[in-house]
C-alpha cells in the first residue's frame, strides 16, 4: 500500500470571511481554506487536515498576527468550550456575519429572488439571555493540552458541564457560563461539590455505567427557576438525599423535578417526568400573555428575543381578523396564543404530545377560545382531511427544528391554497432548500433575521412567502 500523502503546513494565512457554521474563511493558492475558531484580519500558520479538489479545512497552529477587530472573551472557559465561538468578535461584528449568513443561504441555496433584508434584530441581552441550560454529566473530564503535558496527577476528575463539540462522551468542567442569570452557576457548583462528596458515580459513556447523567435548568423572566436531574435507576436513596439537599440549599427553585433514563442515549422525549417539589409548572410572560413551561416544555430559550421574533411574524403575517391561520410545530403554543386575537381561528400542530398538552393550558389560561392544537407527525395530520375539517389555510406559520420540513409538508403548503407563509427557521440553510421548493408557487417578499443566541454563529431568520398572482 501507499503512504498517505503528507497534508502541508500553511504559514502566514490571513483570514478574508467567516462562513457557514461559523468557520473562517481564507484563500490560498485559489482554494478556499476553512478554519475553525478564528476572525477575518488574524494572520495565521494553519495545519491543513483535509484537502479536496475545490477546498481545505486545517486547525489553529498559531496566530502569528491577531486581527484588530479582536476583543478579549470574558469567559475563562472560551476557546476550550465550544458554546460561545464569537466572543472575541465584536457584537456588530457578530450581527453583519449572520445577517451575511442569512443572505447567502438563501441566494445560493434557495435559488430564488429575494428583497433587501431587513436590518437584523440584536438582541438586546448578549449575556444573561438564556433561560434553559442542559449540564451533562461525565465520570472523566476533558483535559486541556496544557494540564496534560503539565504531567500533574489530575486523578479522575469528574465533570459537570458541556460536552466537547464533536467528542461524544468528553465533557468539559464549568465553573461559569455567563449565557445564563443566577441561580444557574450556583446550583450547578453546589451538586458537583455534593455529589463528589458523597461520592456518587458520574456516568461512564463508554460503558454505560454510573448514576448521574443530565440536569436542567431553567429561569424565568419573572425569576421561577425549575431544576430537573436525570440519573440511572440505581441509588435511588441518594437520588432523593440530593433532591432534597438542592431544595433545602436553594429556596429560590420553585419546580423541582426528576427523570431515569436507563437507555444508552441521553434523550428524554420519551421519558416520564417525576415531579419531586414545589409547583407542577413555572411561568413566562410575554406581551401580556402567560405560558405555562413544563420539565419537557419547548420555549425559545432566550425570552426577551422570542417577543422581539414574534412581533416579527405577527407583523409578516398582516392579519385583518378573519383569517384561517396554521401553526406548524407549534411547540408549547405561544406563537399561536400571539395571533389569536388577530385571527377567526387558529390550528396549531406539534408531534410532541406534552407539547400540545401545555399549549391547550396556555390558550385556556389566556381565555383564548379560537385556538386549537392537534398532536401527531406533521407530514401525516396536515393534509387535505384536515383542511376538510378545520377549512383550508389563508396563513400558515411554520417554524420548524434545524432540519427543516418533510418534503410531504411542503408539498401540503403548496397545494394548501394559502395566501401567506411566515417561515421562522433556526437554520438558514434548510429554511433555503424548502423556499426553493416553495418558490413554485410563493414569492418571497420580506426577510428579517433574529439573533436570538449572541457570541454563537446561529442566527434565526424569518420569511414572508406570498402566493404568486398569474
Amino acid at each position: 500500500m501507499g503512504r498517505k500523502k503528507q497534508l502541508p503546513t500553511l504559514r502566514g494565512v490571513t483570514i478574508t470571511d467567516i462562513g457557514s457554521e461559523g468557520n473562517a474563511i481564507a484563500r490560498v493558492d485559489e482554494m478556499v481554506l476553512f478554519v475553525p475558531g478564528l476572525i477575518p484580519g488574524d494572520v495565521v500558520d494553519v495545519r491543513v487536515t483535509k484537502k479536496k479538489k475545490r477546498y481545505m479545512e486545517g486547525v489553529t497552529l498559531a496566530v502569528t498576527t491577531p486581527s484588530l477587530q479582536r476583543i478579549t472573551p470574558p469567559c475563562s472557559h472560551f476557546g476550550v468550550c465550544g458554546g460561545c465561538r464569537w466572543q472575541h468578535l465584536p457584537y456588530d461584528r457578530q450581527l453583519f456575519y449572520k445577517a451575511q449568513q442569512v443572505r447567502d443561504n438563501l441566494t445560493r441555496i434557495g435559488h430564488t429572488a429575494i428583497p433587501e433584508i431587513d436590518p437584523i434584530l440584536g438582541s438586546e441581552k448578549i449575556y444573561g439571555y438564556r433561560n434553559k441550560l442542559e449540564f451533562t454529566f461525565s465520570e472523566r473530564r476533558w483535559m486541556t493540552r496544557e494540564e496534560i503535558s503539565s504531567g500533574a496527577d489530575l486523578g479522575s476528575s469528574p465533570a459537570l458541564g458541556f460536552h466537547i463539540p464533536g467528542i461524544f462522551d468528553k465533557v468539559i468542567d464549568i465553573k461559569e457560563c455567563l449565557l445564563m442569570s443566577e441561580p444557574s452557576d450556583r446550583i450547578r457548583n453546589e451538586v458537583r461539590r455534593y455529589a463528589l462528596e458523597r461520592r456518587l458515580p458520574f456516568y461512564d459513556f463508554r460503558e454505560h455505567r454510573g448514576f448521574l447523567r443530565n440536569m436542567f435548568v431553567r429561569i424565568t423572566s419573572r425569576g421561577e427557576v425549575m431544576v430537573v436531574l436525570v440519573t440511572t435507576d440505581s441509588h435511588t436513596e441518594e437520588r432523593e438525599r440530593l433532591l432534597i439537599h438542592l431544595a433545602e440549599s436553594f429556596p429560590e427553585i420553585t419546580s423541582l423535578w426528576y427523570i431515569v433514563n436507563t437507555k444508552k442515549n441521553d434523550s428524554i422525549s420519551d421519558q416520564t417526568p417525576v415531579h419531586f417539589r414545589g409547583s407542577m409548572f413555572i411561568t413566562e410572560e410575554m406581551e401580556g400573555l402567560r405560558f405555562r413551561i413544563g420539565p419537557k416544555s419547548f420555549f425559545q430559550t432566550n425570552s426577551g428575543q422570542a417577543s422581539r421574533l414574534y412581533g416579527v411574524v405577527k407583523e409578516f403575517a398582516q392579519l385583518k381578523g378573519g383569517e384561517n391561520v396554521y401553526d406548524l410545530y407549534t411547540g408549547t403554543g405561544t406563537i399561536a396564543c400571539y395571533l389569536a386575537s388577530g385571527s377567526a381561528k387558529v390550528t396549531g400542530l406539534e408531534y410532541i404530545e406534552e407539547a400540545v398538552a401545555d399549549a391547550r393550558v396556555n390558550a385556556t389560561e389566556n381565555n383564548i377560545g379560537n385556538a386549537e392544537f392537534f398532536a401527531g407527525d406533521i407530514k401525516d395530520i396536515f393534509n387535505e382531511k384536515l383542511f376538510g375539517e378545520r377549512g383550508r389555510p389563508d396563513v400558515i406559520i411554520t417554524d420548524p427544528p434545524r432540519a427543516g420540513m418533510h418534503g410531504d409538508v411542503t408539498l401540503a403548503m403548496l397545494n394548501s391554497g394559502a395566501e401567506k407563509i411566515v417561515y421562522v427557521s433556526c437554520n438558514p440553510a434548510t429554511q433555503a432548500r424548502d423556499i426553493d421548493i416553495l418558490s413554485a408557487g410563493y414569492d418571497v417578499t420580506r426577510v428579517a433575521p433574529v439573533d436570538m443566541f449572541p457570541h454563537t454563529f446561529h442566527v434565526e431568520n424569518v420569511a414572508l412567502l406570498e402566493k404568486k398572482r398569474l
